[in-house]
């Protein structure tokens, strides 16, 4: 082995679905408050498309936040380890590259978990309840400036089209 394949070794991977399963699995076990946003979520709308991480918008309370790491030790590598305890109130997002990387936020776009919470929807998939955000949380999750964001806004517009629903 060279060190070139030593490095990648150390690089997080694209997640799988198995991933975003397991990991959920796990959260709903601490009871972690949490809401799956981003490429994940979007991909759950209907969109064909990659994602490099799970992002989820997580209730900020100190409890909370504990049981999202205890949900996280149990990933391969148990790098949330790293992650300080404040960082989450410190940073817009906090991105624990693990196998995969998971991006923890308290807030997307100025919506917290609180005002996300009722507009989700809850999917199972294997024997798992998954809150993935709705298309009109998507929607208002996704006024960035960012390409891809732009390419998922103009999926959700047509999706919200047509479900009869307007994108606010």
């Amino acid at each position: 082995m060279d060190a070139d394949d030593a490095d990648a070794r150390l690089e997080a991977r694209p997640p799988f679905l198995e991933d975003l399963v397991a990991l959920c699995r796990e959260l709903n076990r601490e009871n972690a408050r949490y809401v799956v946003l981003g490429g994940m979520a979007v991909i759950q709308a209907g969109f064909v498309r990659a994602t490099n991480d799970i992002d989820l918008l997580i209730d900020a309370s100190a409890e909370n936040q504990e049981r999202v790491r205890r949900a996280l030790m149990t990933l391969p590598d148990a790098a949330v380890r790293e992650m300080a305890p404040d960082d989450i109130d410190r940073y817009v997002v906090v991105r624990v590259a693990d196998e995969f990387v998971v991006a923890l936020m308290k807030s997307a776009c100025g919506i917290d978990y609180a005002a996300a919470a009722p507009l989700v929807d809850v999917v199972e998939i294997q024997g798992v309840p998954i809150p993935f955000a709705s298309a009109s949380l998507l929607w208002r999750t996704k006024q960035t400036l960012r390409d891809k964001d732009k390419v998922d806004l103009a999926f959700l517009s047509r999706l919200l089209a047509s479900r009869g629903e307007t994108a606010d």
